[in-house]
């Protein structure tokens, strides 16, 4: 791992991908554990979520099903505060277990505001697996069900994660320097 530049800003390691994987794998065990016998859908919340998603649904050896959410509430390092749905959830959800799965949970305002909506559509459960968690910049009483590593308020990219749209690819996770 190496230090890398976006838009004019430099990036240090954070986490490794060795790492990420060892911890999706925990994670994984823990889900089958509790769904034992019964076939969850994963709810990837796009874009961010990719390849965190891709990771833990097959690490997870259920009957399963995965399908996809768009939802964008940031530009640049910062979040906007308005939460826009860009491409929408066509499945029936009513009797389903649902298992969210988001790259990381900040402010918690885009979480609260996708399980609100998705209890209102009958599902027999609703939790939330996230690679990243922030409690220190928790604003809404969200405690994800599944989570990757808790971190504190800084700025990250790489595995999913982004800095307008670049970055993603990165298999590691890193922090701006300085942060």
């Amino acid at each position: 791992m190496d230090k890398v530049t976006y838009n004019g800003m430099n990036f240090v390691p954070y986490i490794t991908n060795e790492t990420i994987q060892e911890r999706i794998s925990d994670l994984a065990g823990r889900i089958e554990k509790e769904y034992e016998g019964r076939s969850p859908l994963f709810l990837c919340v796009l874009n961010g979520a990719f390849p965190f998603a891709a990771d833990l649904f097959r690490a997870v050896n259920l009957d399963s099903e995965i399908s996809f959410i768009r939802l964008k509430s940031y530009e640049g390092t910062s979040t906007t505060g308005k939460i826009k749905e860009v491409l929408g959830l066509t499945e029936n959800l009513e009797g389903r277990d649902i298992i969210v799965v988001e790259d990381i949970v900040d402010t918690g305002r885009t979480i609260s505001k996708l399980v609100e909506d998705l209890k209102a559509k009958n599902p027999a459960s609703v939790r939330v697996a996230t690679l990243l968690f922030k409690p220190a910049a928790e604003q809404c009483g969200v405690v994800p069900d599944y989570v990757g590593f808790e971190i504190p308020t800084k700025f990250i990219i790489g595995f999913g994660l982004d800095l307008d749209g670049k970055a993603r690819n990165l298999r590691d996770i890193y922090v701006l320097e300085g942060n």
